[in-house]
């Protein structure tokens, strides 16, 4: 029975360790908190989302009571994106540090500012299952979204991406559907107006 129990210990050590070692989100705050400024964003390879939508649920089909993500500024080399999208967007990265995240997301404002919201990592499918992994990547022991267009629904459930998985996490804006879902009541597109901003 002893050494059952050692081998029980030892398969979960290294999961326990994993776990340990991710950053915690007073940490993840304090990493992105110059990213408030958008400019900031801008001069470190942030680059607006080009079709400059602000995603809403409404948008997926949801009901407009869970809110909405906002506008993505991302970084194309921590995607692996290397060109435009063909049909889709795709990318070989599987970057999922939170600490330096590949995606900010803004809430348009009325004076139209942006407010720094919430990050996001995002690694695509097949990128992530060629590097060797079996599962999806996880956070705070949460795996990430299995993110896969639908081609019987007239919605793009993966928002004009190749499939993939991703993770949310509310930072800058109270989430009382929870730290890591993917719209947030709090949060809304009211105030975005496409065409503002659309060079960035």
């Amino acid at each position: 029975m002893n050494k059952l129990l050692i081998a029980a210990a030892l398969a979960l050590a290294p999961a326990t360790a994993n776990a340990a070692d991710e950053p915690g989100l007073d940490a993840v705050r304090a990493a992105v908190e110059r990213f408030r400024d958008v400019e900031v964003a801008l001069a470190e390879g942030y680059v607006r989302d080009p079709m400059n939508m602000c995603i809403a649920a409404e948008q997926m089909g949801l009901p407009g009571s869970e809110g909405a993500m906002g506008i993505h500024y991302f970084r194309p080399d921590l995607l692996g994106i290397s060109g435009p999208p063909n049909p889709r967007v795709d990318g070989t990265g599987t970057h999922t540090d939170f600490l330096k995240p590949s995606i900010l997301i803004y809430e348009p404002q009325a004076d139209g500012s942006l407010e720094l919201v919430a990050v996001e990592n995002l690694v695509f499918a097949r990128a992530w299952g060629a590097a060797g992994h079996k599962a999806p990547p996880t956070f705070h022991g949460v795996s990430f979204e299995h993110m896969v267009d639908d081609p019987a629904t007239a919605l793009d459930e993966a928002h004009m991406f190749e499939p993939h998985y991703d993770r949310h996490v509310w930072l800058f804006r109270d989430n009382p559907s929870g730290v890591f879902a993917p719209f947030n009541p709090n949060v809304t597109c009211a105030h975005h107006k496409h065409e503002e901003h659309a060079h960035r």
